[in-house]
């Protein structure tokens, strides 16, 4: 996957602790058969939750872990197709009880999709906004939740335009995202966003794409420390 905050939104995800069907238990909780004295055990044994499945392909239950949630879906011939996104929305919708979620059923903590840079598309979208993309690997797009009130707005833009050409990093251009507010509950509605995506192009400096991943992180940290 490729993206301005991959890595970033990897350990968010997957950090936060929350209940789970499916988790590890202790050894007091799930005696082994044949084994009468849990104490008895070595500390280095693991032991696991009879529900979870047994080992199989790339599966292991000893990479369980608990969260609030996360589901994952690949095609094992790195083939891009819609279907993999809309399996991805299945996930989402069959996670909706993980939510945490106040008075208003509609206002719960967010939740998302990490999909690979769909190329073909945005560069239709940069023409659209006055730009051209180079090619996929030497530009980066972020996702950025922006001011609702225009002043504050373009000082955020500023700031983080500045950045970027600071880093070493071309700045190639915004992109205002469509959204679809129907969904929000109200209580949230007088504090929703402005959603934009901005384009940043390698630098002539930074040698490879690992590289280019490494200062897109630096990137980040920068800014949200301005």
């Amino acid at each position: 996957m490729s993206g301005f905050s991959k890595d970033h939104m990897r350990e968010t995800i997957t950090g936060k602790n929350g209940a789970s069907k499916r988790t590890r238990t202790s050894a007091a909780s799930a005696p082994l058969s044949g084994v009468s004295d849990m104490s008895a055990l070595p500390s280095s044994v693991p032991v696991f939750d009879p529900a979870l499945p047994e080992a199989h392909g790339l599966y292991s239950p000893a990479n369980e872990k608990d969260s609030c949630g996360v589901g994952f879906v690949a095609n094992m011939h790195n083939r891009k197709s819609h279907d993999i996104v809309a399996k991805g929305l299945e996930i989402l919708l069959n996670l909706d009880h993980r939510g945490a979620v106040g008075a208003d059923p509609k206002a719960g903590d967010g939740c998302g999709m990490l999909v690979q840079i769909p190329d073909r598309f945005l560069r239709e979208e940069a023409k659209r906004n006055g730009f051209e993309l180079p090619a996929l690997g030497d530009y980066a797009v972020g996702a950025l939740f922006l001011p609702r009130d225009a002043e504050g707005r373009k000082i955020v833009e500023g700031i983080v335009e500045k950045v970027v050409a600071e880093e070493g990093q071309t700045f190639l251009g915004w992109r205002d995202v469509p959204v679809d507010p129907s969904g929000l509950g109200e209580s949230v509605k007088p504090t929703e966003p402005v959603h934009k995506q901005i384009f940043i192009a390698r630098g002539k400096d930074v040698k490879d794409q690992e590289t280019f991943e490494r200062k897109l992180f630096l990137l980040r940290k920068v800014i949200s420390n301005n």
